[in-house]
């Protein structure tokens, strides 16, 4: 026997009862953000390599370490997409739709990155993305952190905390970083090899070192908000304004500093201590520059992304309950009654849209076709005998204790199925 193949390493299947569970997750996830008034955008999983290269920056771990790149056929080097922000501008742009005014999108599916695979962090996993194009003010960065509440809210997670941080502006980033270079060179023998490569290439990333040794140093180092400009500080405090009113909790982390390039002002993050190091649930922020970096005209914008991986660990018991296969299973007795009970089946998917129904298909026996309805979880299950075909009825057999197993008229069927189905 051959030995059987198994999924890539970081790249995990999604089987029932957890895909049921997933589904109920992302439809509740995408009927919040519909009441915000965002519409669904779907862009390719792959993308040219410069649509990564040039947005996210060519210093970040992602671009250097990380990026699934290859070459096709034709020679083009191709990326699986890393993120979703710069796909999504890719593709606003391409379609022309901020010619219709500003824009509020998600975006649900996979993502790539080669790291090592740890609880809640994989080499394929789900982001929800989340982007507001178009509008400058502070009410729109306050307005996505409240969507983001409101999701936490409905998904019935708790313990989540926030942290709040402004980047300012490029300009008063590059006053910032000078004076970081100058201090981080200056104890050169403290840094760590990981902090000594991003010295040169990207210094603000070194505040955002998971390393405890470094933990004093970094405490020590110039803080981006005394280099602030008065329009940054003024919006920032405008958001955290709204924040307060709402009554929603936050810390400002003079440390926050995002991992890619194209962030500015407002960044965020939600974070848990109930998964250990990989305690961000949901990020994001400004990125004003980005729009015109990849092309297009300079146009404000803002978003965030959530890791559904994360999301499922942190699900409350209530929510795993799994889904029964059906509702109703529909039951032929012998080999003469099967195809009248497919009919009975697609009559009832006719007249009940919402009410998923099985029927069952072999050669089993009616006693083993009750078990295995049984183990259906469904409700009620629907009986086609040779009697019961003679007589235009069906026999309803409760499955949860809704009452006693009886014959009804088949054009009476359907009402007897709302009863039973609104008292189980």
């Amino acid at each position: 026997m051959s030995q059987i193949l198994r999924a890539v390493r970081g790249m995990n299947d999604t089987v029932p009862p957890i895909a049921d569970r997933w589904r109920r997750v992302e439809a509740d996830i995408t009927r919040v953000l519909g009441q915000y008034g965002y519409r669904e955008i779907r862009f390719p999983i792959v993308e040219s390599t410069q649509v990564f290269a040039r947005s996210i920056g060519d210093t970040t771990d992602i671009v250097q370490k990380e990026m699934y790149t290859f070459e096709d056929r034709n020679g083009d080097s191709l990326t699986l997409r890393p993120e979703g922000t710069a796909s999504c501008v890719r593709a606003v742009l391409e379609n022309g739709l901020l010619k219709a005014g500003t824009q509020r999108l998600f975006y649900l599916g996979p993502m790539f990155r080669h790291e090592r695979p740890q609880k809640g962090r994989y080499r394929q996993f789900h982001q929800v993305g989340v982007e507001a194009l178009g509008m400058a003010g502070p009410d729109i960065d306050a307005e996505l952190i409240l969507m983001t509440a409101r999701l936490w809210q409905v998904l019935g997670l708790q313990d989540l905390r926030l942290e709040l941080n402004t980047l300012g502006t490029p300009e008063s980033r590059a006053l910032h970083r000078e004076q970081l270079v100058a201090y981080f060179t200056g104890h050169l023998d403290l840094l760590d090899e990981d902090s000594r490569h991003r010295l040169t290439r990207n210094p603000l990333r070194i505040l955002d070192s998971k390393n405890p040794a470094l933990k004093a140093l970094i405490e020590g180092a110039p803080r981006l908000v005394d280099f602030l400009d008065a329009e940054s500080r003024d919006h920032f405090d405008a958001v955290r304004v709204v924040l307060d009113a709402a009554g929603i909790a936050y810390t400002v982390n003079p440390h926050l500093v995002r991992g890619l390039d194209y962030y500015s002002k407002t960044v965020f993050e939600w974070i848990t201590e109930a998964l250990g190091a990989q305690g961000t649930v949901c990020a994001g922020g400004r990125y004003d520059g980005l729009v015109d970096q990849m092309g297009g005209r300079a146009t404000p914008a803002i978003g965030f992304a959530m890791g559904l991986e994360r999301l499922m660990e942190l699900l409350p018991p209530a929510r795993e309950e799994d889904l029964p296969e059906a509702e109703l299973y529909v039951i032929g007795a012998g080999m003469e009654e099967k195809a009248a009970a497919l009919a009975l089946a697609e009559a009832v998917r006719d007249a009940l849209p919402g009410v998923r129904v099985l029927c069952h298909c072999g050669q089993e026996s009616l006693k083993s076709q009750l078990k295995r309805a049984d183990r259906s979880g469904a409700a009620v299950a629907l009986i086609l005998g040779s009697d019961e075909l003679a007589a235009g009825q069906v026999t309803l057999k409760p499955l949860r204790g809704q009452g006693e197993q009886r014959r009804v008229e088949r054009h009476a069927l359907m009402e007897h199925l709302l009863g039973l189905l609104g008292a189980a």
